[in-house]
């Protein structure tokens, strides 16, 4: 049994690995035929442990081929049920079979033993027994017993609160889903389907980017309606792509389609931003974390620039401060008046920071 399943599923793993490299459909269908035959096959708990089939079957869902990922995740499942089944069956004839298993081994555990003989100091001979051992024993067995039972039942009970709370989640979300659209909806007019079209080109990427923890959020968004949404208030607003407002269309277009700027149309497709919060956003605001982190470094080094641009100040000690009397001052000068004139200086006191000029 154990070699015709390994058998058969090196074979679907060797047809997958194929199919992921060729573009025929001939590997595919293999595949499929190799998973069709291991979904029949009469599989145990005891033979999914010893094979590991599952653990190593478990790539096969993130397949490229969808139809091979569709089954290969359903065929876990399948073993899942199969698992939980077998181990719920197994604890309940294990209590039921508690007693008399330990019942065989109390008669052994109170079996007379040899006795032993203690001579005291004044010649007399004493019998001495090993009950109080005897009862230990069996006290710390029977609450072995009890600890294996309590172990078992709650690793069963957290199987199914999990299954459970899996299943309840996919229904929550399959319920509160709407439908998605088959095909984009067309309007009278060519140019604002042609932003339709883009809008949903840009927001399709989204199912491809998304990190596993949100992928059931993403699957749950339609980028057609969103698409749909999100042109409907441009143009009511900005009016159509051809007209005044043609950059702005052309910049939100740019941030959507950015290859490095994926944030951004995840939060539109989320509703994490909003249709007519679009229409009064800024291209820095559209822009993605990594760019706004550039933008500020931009601005911070523009401004530094900027201070170092004044005049540049010498330290001396030739001016005395009319203030504090100290002569640790700087200064600089420039040609305030016409040509022919002296440069007037400025002097900053470097103790008080006080300030004077003199020609």
């Amino acid at each position: 049994m154990e070699s015709e399943l390994v058998g058969l599923f090196e074979a679907a793993k060797k047809a997958a690995d194929a199919a992921a490299a060729e573009d025929g459909g001939s590997e595919e269908s293999r595949c499929l035929d190799a998973l069709e035959q291991l979904k029949t096959f009469p599989v145990t708990y005891q033979l999914l442990v010893s094979t590991q089939v599952g653990k190593r079957l478990r790539p096969l869902t993130k397949h490229p081929r969808r139809k091979i990922q569709t089954f290969a995740t359903s065929l876990i499942e399948i073993w899942k049920d199969i698992v939980i089944k077998e181990t719920s069956k197994d604890i309940k004839n294990g209590k039921l079979e508690a007693k008399p298993s330990f019942k065989l081994e109390s008669p052994k555990a109170e079996s007379p033993r040899p006795e032993k003989f203690q001579r005291t100091s004044s010649g007399k001979v004493e019998k001495g027994t090993k009950a109080e051992p005897v009862k230990v024993e069996k006290v710390e067995r029977n609450a072995a017993e009890r600890k294996v039972q309590n172990d078992m039942t709650s690793s069963v009970q957290n199987v199914k609160v999990e299954k459970v709370t899996r299943d309840v989640k996919k229904s929550a979300v399959g319920a509160s889903a709407t439908p998605k659209l088959a095909s984009m909806i067309k309007s009278n007019d060519a140019a604002r389907d042609r932003v339709r079209e883009m809008l949903h080109e840009a927001l399709a990427k989204v199912s491809g980017e998304a990190d596993e923890d949100i992928m059931d959020e993403v699957n749950a968004c339609d980028p057609i309606r969103v698409a749909v949404t999100v042109e409907s208030v441009l143009f009511e607003n900005w009016g159509g792509s051809s007209g005044s407002q043609k950059a702005k269309y052309r910049s939100l277009m740019f941030n959507l389609k950015d290859a490095k700027n994926p944030d951004f149309r995840r939060r539109v497709l989320l509703g994490h931003v909003k249709p007519e919060r679009l229409v009064d956003m800024s291209t820095a605001e559209m822009a993605s974390d990594e760019r706004r982190q550039e933008n500020k470094k931009f601005e911070e080094k523009a401004l530094f620039e900027c201070q170092r641009g004044g005049p540049k100040e010498a330290t001396t000690d030739q001016f005395k401060c009319g203030r504090c009397g100290k002569r640790k001052t700087t200064y600089y000068q420039m040609q305030t008046r016409s040509a022919d004139e002296p440069m007037t200086t400025y002097v900053t006191c470097v103790n008080c920071n006080n300030r004077w000029k003199f020609c």
